[in-house]
């Protein structure tokens, strides 16, 4: 079977839509990853990998996959974790990245509330004219005389 890359190299890297489109058999994989095919059928027995299936039910995986199972194993030749810490580390990367996004949601919404705040103080008048030091340093030294 031939094997079906992306147009280009860089479009792997881009990331987006054609990263996670499915285009690989199982073999033209295990090829790409230096890994042999039941070793790929392991990890997706593990949840450590999903790939896509056809109609027939044959896996195909995306470049998403490839750098997955290529991060794999770097965690288990490179670093020597065993599958357990790879499963527990792919766990803790994925809340993360969900705890991650959360955190930027509610970034953008304290971010727009703030901004609606300051447009409604600003029609108010309140927010016109912003006080100087020597302005901030006489109403001080008021206060004090009192």
């Amino acid at each position: 079977m031939a094997k079906k890359k992306p147009e280009s190299e860089s479009e792997g890297a881009k990331g987006g839509a054609n990263e996670d489109r499915p285009l690989y058999v199982i073999s033209v994989a295990a090829e790409l990853v230096d890994m042999h095919p039941q070793t790929l059928r392991l990890y997706e027995r593990k949840g450590l990998i999903e790939p896509s299936r056809s109609s027939g039910q044959t896996r195909l995986y995306s470049q998403r996959d490839i750098d997955h199972l290529r991060e794999i194993r770097r965690l288990t030749q490179e670093l020597g974790v065993n599958l357990a810490g790879v499963e527990e580390i792919i766990r803790l990367r994925r809340e993360l990245d969900s705890l991650q996004g959360q955190m930027e949601t509610r970034i953008g919404s304290l971010q727009s509330e703030i901004t609606e705040r300051i447009i409604d103080y600003r029609s108010k008048g309140a927010l016109d004219a912003p006080i100087d030091d020597e302005e901030a340093d006489s109403e001080d030294s008021e206060d004090g005389a009192e």
